[in-house]
């Protein structure tokens, strides 16, 4: 078996092509291959989801994800979020309105699930944001700044008002 890959994929909305060892991790080509480092190494193991990239649209922990399986998919992580001069997307700007970045070791992975969520053009309750973005661990911020954020980038996406 080859112990190495090409790997032609889609980054931010640029095709790249990279070969790999095949054991690597999604997270290692990222940040080791692209200098992507919004993508945190954090457990390793899919727990804490500071490695979470959208992958065709899908939050995954790419800790545990293998390079090799990204070929032929498109990856989005938190540089992809920058508008054309630098200017941060709406949810990154809700994230420091609301005082939901401490740290910010765990905010790009909680960024990227907020991404997903709020790209389904759905309104969620509470209850319903707080499932979604249980997969993240932060030891520093209070959840309901990052839940609040999340919550009112929502709203303003779907033309609604903050009660």
């Amino acid at each position: 078996m080859a112990q190495y890959k090409v790997v032609k994929c889609k980054i931010n909305g640029k095709d790249v092509e990279q070969i790999v060892d095949v054991r690597a991790s999604l997270t290692d080509m990222l940040r080791n291959d692209f200098r992507l480092t919004s993508v945190k190494k954090g457990c390793e193991v899919g727990e804490c989801g500071a490695c979470n990239v959208l992958i065709d649209g899908e939050a995954f922990n790419s800790c545990i994800y293998l390079a090799v399986w990204a070929d032929g998919k498109e990856i989005r992580t938190l540089e992809g979020l920058l508008g054309p001069n630098g200017e941060l997307s709406d949810i990154q700007q809700a994230f420091v309105d609301e005082t939901a970045i401490q740290c910010g070791f765990c905010t790009p992975g909680f960024i990227m699930t907020a991404v997903e969520i709020l790209e389904t053009g759905k309104e969620y309750t509470d209850d319903e944001l707080r499932k979604l973005l249980s997969g993240h661990l932060c030891r520093c911020t209070g959840y309901e700044n990052i839940l609040r954020a999340v919550k009112k980038t929502m709203y303003k996406r779907l033309g609604k008002t903050l009660e």
